[in-house]
């Protein structure tokens, strides 16, 4: 064997008979599947015993997934192919963060549907926002950065640590000027909170939601709205902060009282602001990033939880805006 040739090996791994191997490889060997497609090792299954023969290195990445894997099932939650996927590309990353215990941390429970983080920089997010008083969560669209502040948002209250949840966000595409669009108030800023309140029937029994709309233990205005209050015992949500200007962005963040957590959330690459206005997202890292309590979380294309082509989307326009900045494409002229 030559230096260049990689070090090849064999090693069998006994499932505990506590462990379905049919939740561990898949309906249909699915898991199984995605397992010899991954990684560069040959597989092989009999009764509770797996083998893997091929690269040392991809065997013993091969043999913690699996490990991984048994330790999630034990938890009582499902494992599906995204959970596996997703399992492989943390252990990819070479992180110290155990795989299991970013994808079997609970945030919210509600109808029978459990909230939790999908990838390793939503762990770190979530771990910010209990850590921090104000954090702030960056990405493109889909990351969860809006759903999983929520979510914490409504565990706080659940967990009576604040006394009201405050989602907001800037209805830009108004310009703020509300008193211009016809109807009542309630229809004139419906259209730019919807995404909130989806978010929130999500995780809120719905009957429930009106209850709390109107006895002010949940409110959704605006940003408009924010100025000159200060919210103590509150959990405050500003959604779409790329279409701050960084004078609204000062004049939200002074709105923190005692007992409260500010959660920021934008994306600094969809920012709709009038030709010549300066993002408030865009600058405040610059401003606040040597406070302490305060901290900055980046989410990236990685991290997009929606269909798996949202991530390739996003990526792709990446690429596209990077192309596009580093100057014209040179052609020929007709």
């Amino acid at each position: 064997m030559t230096d260049s040739q990689p070090l090849t090996t064999k090693h069998t791994v006994v499932v505990p008979n506590s462990v379905n191997m049919v939740s561990l490889l898949g309906p249909g060997d699915e898991h199984l599947g995605l397992l010899e497609s991954s990684f560069d090792a040959d597989v092989h299954v009999r009764g509770n015993r797996i083998t893997f023969h091929g690269d040392a290195a991809e065997i013993a990445l091969a043999e913690r997934l699996i490990d991984e894997l048994i330790t999630i099932i034990r938890t009582g939650q499902g494992v599906t192919s995204e959970t596996v996927e997703r399992a492989i590309g943390m252990l990819r990353q070479e992180t110290t963060e155990r795989p299991a215990d970013v994808l079997s941390l609970n945030i919210l429970s509600n109808r029978g549907r459990t909230i939790r983080p999908k990838t390793l920089n939503q762990k770190r997010y979530v771990d910010a926002i209990d850590n921090n008083t104000i954090t702030f969560g960056i990405g493109p669209a889909g990351t969860g950065k809006t759903y999983l502040a929520m979510a914490k948002a409504v565990q706080a209250l659940q967990a009576k640590d604040v006394n009201r949840i405050i989602l907001t966000r800037p209805a830009v595409e108004a310009g703020e000027r509300l008193g211009f669009l016809p109807g009542t108030l309630s229809e004139k800023i419906d259209p730019y909170l919807r995404p909130l309140y989806d978010a929130l029937h999500d995780m809120v029994d719905p009957e429930s939601i009106p209850k709390l709309l109107a006895a002010g233990t949940i409110e959704v205005a605006p940003l408009a709205f924010m100025r000159g209050r200060s919210l103590n015992d509150s959990f405050i949500i500003l959604d779409e902060a790329q279409n701050t200007s960084p004078e609204q962005m000062k004049m939200f963040l002074t709105r923190l009282g005692f007992g409260s957590k500010i959660v920021v959330t934008g994306d600094v690459t969809q920012v709709d602001l009038p030709s010549g206005i300066l993002s408030g997202l865009r600058v405040i890292e610059g401003i606040l990033s040597e406070i302490n309590d305060i901290s900055f979380n980046r989410l990236t294309a990685h991290d997009v939880v929606r269909h798996r082509l949202v991530g390739k989307i996003v990526e792709a326009y990446d690429v596209h805006s990077a192309r596009a900045e580093s100057g014209p494409v040179r052609g020929t002229t007709r």
